[in-house]
């Protein structure tokens, strides 16, 4: 049982890391790219739009990590 226990343990710090928010960011730009190719979009243009959502799904969740806070500003 342990060594079922440290694989999921591996794969959630793997995955999840220490920013749940920029995984969730990525899992939701994936699904959406996915959902584009699955609506029949040229497959050229699905990853390029594929591309740009993440990485901006990526700044966005970095963006609100870096924000100050109330505490910052004093």
């Amino acid at each position: 049982m342990k060594i079922v226990r440290a694989f999921g343990q591996f794969w959630y710090d793997f995955i999840i890391g220490d920013d749940w928010k920029i995984a969730v960011a990525v899992l939701l730009a994936l699904a959406a790219t996915l959902a584009l190719l699955l609506a029949g979009l040229d497959d050229h243009a699905v990853a390029v739009i594929g591309a740009i959502v993440v990485v901006a799904c990526f700044a966005v969740s970095l963006a609100i990590d870096v924000r100050p806070t109330n505490h910052d500003r004093h």
